[in-house]
């Protein structure tokens, strides 16, 4: 998304069809324009809602609306909806919630009415409020304006005559508004203004469309809610919104692999509480082809189904992908150029990491499934990077691949015993052969690798954690531990 583009909005408008609409119009007539071309681009969605019970109930739970408006809102972000709007106050109580499963801004109408009541009536203290009983028990006005100014509700019987007014077979939803149903709602501001309410705020989005004679309320204003919503939705949107950022994973080659990588994010971020960490998306597709048999032999070839895993990330709203499998990194290339959203790129990072931590290191080993080796893409990137790559002779990369592979290998589930013998006989090959240090070019093998290595006191470097560590920095919220 580029700055300075309006954003497009999506409009949830079955929560109350005639609200919905209205609020609709209220954005297209308020939008600063010159041409037609300076029109916002609007997704406005009305389908219907249907609840077992009304909203007028006291008894209302709105479990339903919020499955229904979570549904809605998540078509409008996958339709490319940068923001929406929610024409229910009864949502709003809900909003938060939404916000933490969305990417998509969600335009607070609370939060436009407290800014219109501070900016034109600041030195107001009673407010009358006009809304359901669920929106008055969940104190959401009262939230709002705090305890410096207080909130006034009509009594038993003018709610109960407001409730008809809107909700009754002969109501305003029903699609009665006449005469009878607009002083019906003239009599509960009256109550209102009885109790000395110095302005009338609408809690239903029926109210502002209307036509209700206030002239017998000596100036008490009924503020507009719906055309002060829009307002503020134009004045929010006018430039583009930073969603929260998000990590797909491909997950699934291996599984354990998987695990491990979300374990070193999650030790990686810096953060107090739950709600502090990065959002995650996993798609653990094990049915990939394994890599190592594709590109040493026929093996099926996994680049598809890769690609496939990528896409769905990618829709799902994915500002990057990590593939935590070092093999996969040789079909990245030609993945990368079909997608929207980088790749970040385990083989790369960690010889630049290398690189940068330990300048004096020249000759690195690498242990890893003989289909990384095949491909070189570690020794093309270390010598890219003036650094000497030491891979193994044949029988030992042979004992490499049991550990990875065998019966008793990690990837049937093994940590301890001849996996973790072979992995120590392996390191001691590459000392031999100069190595300084160790890249654990698979990521199953920081799984078995041994707490000390006695082999010449050589680095082992973890992939896993270093991809963990980038991924973090494209986040923000790295907590930087020493590697």
């Amino acid at each position: 998304m580029t700055s300075g583009r309006h954003l497009k909005l999506g409009i949830v408008g079955g929560l109350g069809a005639r609200a919905g609409a209205d609020i609709l119009n209220q954005i297209v007539r308020l939008t600063p324009i010159r041409s037609e071309g300076d029109h916002r681009e609007i997704s406005f969605e009305q389908k219907p809602l249907m609840e077992s019970i009304s909203a007028a109930d006291k008894d209302y739970v709105p479990t339903h609306r919020k499955f229904y408006v979570y549904d809605t809102l998540a078509r409008m972000e996958k339709n490319m909806c940068d923001a929406a709007l929610l024409p229910c106050f009864i949502t709003h109580t809900f909003i938060e919630e939404l916000r933490v499963e969305l990417g998509i801004k969600l335009i607070s109408m609370m939060e436009a009415i407290g800014e219109y009541i501070h900016d034109h009536y600041s030195g107001v203290h009673r407010i009358g409020v006009l809304t359901t009983p669920y929106v008055r028990d969940k104190r959401l006005f009262d939230n709002l304006l705090g305890p410096q100014i207080e909130v006034i509700y009509p009594d038993k019987e003018a709610q109960s005559e407001m409730l008809q007014a809107i909700y009754g077979t002969a109501g305003f939803k029903a699609g009665h508004s006449g005469n009878e149903v607009n002083d019906r709602i003239a009599n509960v501001i009256a109550n209102l203004v009885k109790n000395d309410a110095e302005i009338i705020v609408p809690g239903m989005t029926e109210i502002p469309l209307m036509n209700i004679n206030m002239s017998r309320h000596r100036n008490i204003p009924l503020i507009n809610t719906n055309e002060v919503y829009a307002q503020f939705a134009l004045s929010q949107t006018s430039e583009v919104y930073g969603k929260p950022f998000k990590i797909g994973i491909v997950g699934g080659v291996g599984p354990a692999a998987t695990i491990d990588f979300m374990s070193k994010l999650i030790a990686a971020t810096e953060a107090e509480r739950d709600q502090d960490h990065i959002k995650l998306m996993v798609e653990q597709n094990p049915q990939i082809p394994d890599r190592t048999s594709n590109l040493l032999s026929d093996g099926t070839d996994p680049t598809l189904a890769l690609y496939s895993t990528c896409k769905k990330l990618e829709s799902g709203g994915a500002d990057i992908i990590a593939i935590p499998c070092n093999t996969a990194h040789a079909y990245v290339d030609r993945i990368q150029r079909h997608l929207n959203i980088p790749i970040v790129n385990i083989l790369t990072e960690t010889v630049d990491h290398i690189r940068k931590s330990r300048p004096k290191i020249r000759k690195v080993g690498i242990l890893a499934t003989s289909g990384t080796i095949a491909s070189c893409l570690y020794q093309e990137a270390l010598r890219a990077e003036n650094l000497v790559p030491v891979v193994l002779q044949s029988d030992v990369q042979a004992k490499v691949m049991d550990a990875i592979y065998g019966e008793m290998g990690v990837k049937a589930g093994h940590r301890e015993g001849l996996c973790r013998q072979h992995m120590i006989e392996a390191i001691s090959a590459l000392a031999d052969n100069g190595a300084e240090a160790v890249i654990m070019g698979c990521t199953e093998l920081p799984l078995i690798a041994p707490e000390q290595c006695d082999t010449q006191s050589l680095i082992l470097f973890d992939p896993t954690q270093i991809l963990a560590r980038k991924c973090v920095d494209f986040s923000g919220k790295q907590k930087l531990p020493a590697l």
